[in-house]
């Protein structure tokens, strides 16, 4: 006997619902690129629209549909995470016939080797976000994204401990004055994002290092003394503001990325945990190339 699926029966007086899905599904990746197999546990979120007519959406589908692309990109191999993405979000679409609409959202840590000033080679943790939609009919829109921690000092307190200090030594040198001197430190986080049509392709390691090159300084799991006097000194000689990175980041995407289109989306988002205060310092511009390009304060 066959019966009708709860979830297919007709609504009466129903509202369309723009997303329903499942989210925080665990899942072991495998990304080769750039000559290396990346292993990574990737935390994954999949949506579709559901119309008014529908009672609910068919979940199990998703984590079938998930599961499988998971085993096919083992056999096949994927390059990205965002690729990933787009292919299960093209089967939710495939699956889900009455659905217009899909989303993938993927999260996962990512390490890269990196060099202290001692010339230390040491794996650093980051991580990488992939986002693909879709919409029935229309291209497919992939989102890259990369979370960075870093540091920065506060450019604000290192002018007002100057000024005392030159109170307290009126005789200090031109050379003592140009030196940078104490300031209090922000443990940072800074995200960078940028959606773009499926043919572009945004290699995620340049990302984190616009990142880490627009703060007052990286950070390192492991530093020797020698290590932690050189990542102190960087800093001091570079105070940001959150401000400060967010700006940096802004302008080394045009520099980097001048031949990509006006419509690309892009998000920087900085914030910097306090060290002698109670709360945190908070900047974020969310944009397009095109208005980028278009200000006339760059």
């Amino acid at each position: 006997m066959n019966h009708l699926d709860v979830q297919n029966r007709r609504v009466e007086n129903g509202f369309r619902l723009t997303r329903v899905g499942v989210t925080g599904v665990r899942k072991p990746v495998v990304v080769q690129r750039n000559g290396r197999h990346n292993h990574v546990t990737a935390l994954i979120d999949v949506f579709v629209d559901l119309p008014s007519t529908q009672k609910g959406s068919h979940m199990s589908r998703n984590v079938e549909i998930i599961t499988e692309m998971i085993d096919e990109s083992v056999r096949e191999k994927v390059s990205s995470l965002e690729e990933l993405s787009g292919k299960v979000c093209r089967e939710l679409l495939d699956r889900h016939e009455y659905a217009s609409y899909g989303e993938v959202n993927m999260v996962a840590d990512y390490f890269l080797e990196r060099v202290t000033g001692t010339g230390r080679r040491i794996m650093e943790p980051y991580k990488l976000m992939a986002r693909a939609t879709a919409k029935r009919g229309n291209g497919l829109m992939k989102l890259v994204g990369v979370e960075v921690e870093g540091m920065t000092a506060c450019p604000c307190a290192m002018e007002s401990v100057r000024e005392q200090l030159e109170q307290r030594s009126p005789g200090l040198s031109e050379q003592a004055r140009s030196l940078p001197v104490i300031t209090h430190n922000q443990r940072n986080r800074t995200t960078l994002m940028m959606e773009v049509p499926e043919h572009v392709d945004i290699e995620a390691d340049d990302l984190i290092a616009i990142v880490e090159s627009s703060l007052s300084s990286p950070t390192y799991g492991i530093l020797k003394r020698d290590d932690e006097a050189k990542v102190v000194m960087n800093a001091h000689e570079n105070p940001k503001f959150v401000e400060d990175v967010v700006r940096d980041i802004l302008g080394k995407i045009l520099h980097r990325y001048e031949d990509l289109d006006d419509s690309v989306h892009v998000t920087v988002r900085s914030e910097s945990e306090e060290s002698i205060h109670k709360h945190n310092a908070f900047a974020e511009r969310i944009t397009t190339l095109g208005e980028l390009r278009a200000s006339d304060d760059q």
